[in-house]
């Protein structure tokens, strides 16, 4: 498989490359892109765009709760932009009556009167525009409130909803978007949808509003006048049937590149012990910003379609304005001369306080729409975003509630685990494009584990020990064959209320950025701070919490960094307890722990493990032997089941790894080893 380019320029090449071929191809991705193994995954396998329909209808379902607000700032925004037209007849009062010689009329248009004095009528005019400049500041003002405070409401419900579906998809597909994607697409995506309140609602309602609005006004000035500026019409829609239609998936591809360049500072990040123990931090500095160059050669690339837009109306208006007022201004000579020779009627004939009133109103019916060509682009990004969010929303959850299933809680079930012939394969990744189905990692899986039984699982890496706790926890559901909690098929029974059995403590422990006692009481809903300092006895954790400066309300930073690899293991171990689980899984829980904290904490575990089921896995044999039951797995399949001493009187799999363990470590033969003068080849 060929690497990607490192330089961003030829990465940006390669995106081009590919933006031609979806152009070829109609904007839909085909096969030959996924087989494309020089362009990033996530350009090669973007979904289809959805049409501007489909997402409008969309978008409205996500307003549920707030259209009622929305549809009341729309009326008011509505009303405040005719008044803010109402002004904008005052000139030609002031151009035709007051400085010019037009006699002034007895009433205005609606039966307004007005002063029959050219000062009065002068002051009454400027009254009057700045009244209704005020009314319409204020009835807008409240009206951008609601809309603003609707935005804000929408905004926090979109990604509420985002981040409650994210937390229910399958596994696989979380460790796939990777904490950093899924902390970009709700800030950057699920927060920018709300932003199309503005550019799809209140911004292009109050265009077509004031649009409308000129319209009239100026078919009432003179009809020619307006087909001309009606003209320039066309020339806008295929401006934007030419350039909109391509910015918008652009801005999807720039928002992935986002994505993973969030994804990889979070990574780099977390492993940042990793990254230092082996002097890497130029190398992902390096890879950090390569990203970012080619997210802004991506960005630069867009910025030049979208002023395409801008381009065209920075042309088009002052053509148009000029050629209008040459033909405005030839007709108010023309009908000047007219009336003074007597062949045309002073009501009929185009003043001053016409044209200056028609390009008023024209700038007025320009102005919208320009604002609307310009606000084009930023609409497409948030359809962007959109599109992006909506592909979240869209994907299955992790096994959703079903008709007929079983709640169950500690008190109704005994905790008899029971597999008949259970086989289990990984879900195929879609970020690395694969056609064959994985191969299976469990097979033919037969096991009845007893209530209060401790099994212990044992074998060398990839046997499946893992797997099998993580169907045990229910993270996964088998491929074929069935699990069963009392009888009942794991399937059978909701999901939520089955894990609310389970106590979990992992050779990786997870700790939040809190307190100690908010990470001990994490296990349990309501703990008080005595069972949570009694968990913490039992898991040997209370000695050093006391020793801490703050004590049980003590910082432990990201993922504990502040305490120790033992301390952050004993305090998982007391959330475990606290949790008073019905079913335990034990990863490799005490892996973490010097010699004497594991002696004590093993016999806390024992007094944990007493009347529950407990799954325990353990690469150091000494540690098992008191389990009720032992299983040895070798390539998924269950090779040796018995006790210590069952399996030990056997010349098998067990007792070969428990001698390996036991059998003192030899130095490898002088001729295996290197030569100190020969340079080894290290990958790079």
């Amino acid at each position: 498989m060929a690497l990607l380019p490192r330089s961003s320029r030829a990465r940006y090449r390669e995106y081009r490359r590919l933006l031609q071929q979806r152009r070829r191809e109609g904007g839909v991705d085909a096969s030959a892109h996924a087989r494309a193994a020089d362009i990033p995954r996530h350009w090669r396998n973007r979904p289809p765009t959805r049409s501007f329909l489909r997402l409008l209808v969309e978008f409205w379902r996500l307003l549920a709760g707030h259209r009622a607000t929305i549809v009341m700032s729309l009326i008011t925004g509505g009303i405040a932009t005719l008044l803010g037209l109402l002004p904008l007849y005052g000139p030609k009062l002031v151009f035709d009556h007051v400085l010019g010689s037009v006699p002034i009329p007895r009433a205005l248009p609606g039966g307004i009167p007005v002063p029959q004095d050219r000062h009065a009528l002068l002051a009454f005019v400027a009254a009057a525009m700045v009244l209704l400049a005020m009314a319409a500041l204020v009835v807008g003002l409240h009206s951008r409130w609601q809309m603003t405070r609707a935005t804000k409401r929408v905004q926090v419900g979109i990604r509420k909803r985002v981040f409650d579906h994210a937390v229910h998809l399958p596994l696989h597909r979380v460790y796939e978007l990777k904490s950093g994607g899924v902390a970009s697409i709700l800030r950057e995506d699920a927060g920018g949808i709300a932003e199309l309140i503005f550019s799809m609602l209140y911004n292009p309602w109050k265009a077509i509003i004031q649009l409308a609005g000129s319209l009239m006004v100026l078919a009432f000035v003179d009809w020619r006048m307006l087909l001309g500026s009606l003209a320039v019409l066309p020339v806008v829609y295929l401006t934007h049937r030419t350039w909109i239609g391509r910015i918008r998936p652009m801005y999807r591809d720039i928002r992935m590149t986002r994505q993973q360049i969030d994804a990889h500072a979070t990574e780099a990040f977390g492993g940042m012990r990793i990254v230092r123990s082996f002097s890497r931090q130029r190398g992902e500095s390096a890879r950090f910003t390569i990203s970012n160059h080619l997210m802004a050669r991506q960005e630069l690339f867009a910025w030049w379609w979208t002023r395409g837009v801008d381009i065209a109306w920075s042309v088009l208006i002052p053509v148009a304005t000029a050629a209008l007022l040459w033909y405005g201004g030839s007709r108010v000579l023309a009908d000047a001369a007219a009336v003074a020779a007597g062949t045309l009627a002073q009501a009929r004939a185009l003043t001053v306080g016409d044209l200056v009133m028609f390009l008023a109103y024209l700038t007025a019916l320009l102005g919208p729409v320009a604002a609307l060509a310009n606000s084009a682009t930023m609409l497409q990004n948030n359809l962007a975003g959109l599109d992006r969010v909506l592909d979240l929303l869209e994907e299955p959850t992790e096994m959703p509630k079903r008709p007929g299933q079983v709640r169950v809680d500690r008190n109704s079930v005994a905790g008899r685990i029971t597999f008949r012939r259970v086989s289990f394969a990984y879900p195929r990744s879609r970020r690395a494009g694969e056609s064959a189905e994985p191969p299976p990692v469990l097979r033919d899986i037969d096991l009845d584990v007893s209530p209060g039984q401790v099994v212990a699982l044992v074998g060398r890496s990839g046997a499946g020990k893992t797997t099998l706790c993580n169907l045990v926890a229910r993270f996964y559901d088998p491929t074929a064959g069935a699990i069963l909690l009392d009888g009942t098929d794991l399937r059978q029974i909701e999901v939520e209320s089955y894990r609310r059995l389970l106590g979990i403590v992992e050779q990786d422990t997870f700790l939040f950025d809190g307190t100690i006692a908010q990470n001990i009481g994490y296990g349990r809903r309501g703990a008080t701070m005595d069972q949570i300092i009694r968990a913490a006895r039992l898991a040997n954790a209370h000695e050093f919490i006391a020793r801490l400066e703050g004590g049980y309300e003590a910082l432990i930073g990201e993922r504990g960094v502040k305490l120790s690899g033992g301390q952050r293991q004993r305090l998982t171990i007391a959330r475990a307890i606290l949790a008073d689980p019905r079913i335990l899984i034990l990863d490799e829980a005490t892996s973490n722990l010097d010699s004497e904290s594991e002696r004590l904490i093993q016999a806390s575990l024992h007094t944990l493990m007493a009347g529950r089921t407990s799954f325990v896995i353990a690469h150091r044999l000494s540690t098992i032997a008191h389990a009720d039951l032992i299983v040895v797995l070798e390539a998924g399949r269950i090779v040796e089941t018995g006790t210590h001493e069952q399996l030990m009187a056997r010349s098998g799999h067990y007792r070969e790894m428990v001698e390996l363990q036991t059998r003192p470590v030899q130095a490898p033969a002088v001729e295996d080893q290197p030569d100190p003068g020969h340079e080894v080849p290290v990958g790079k």
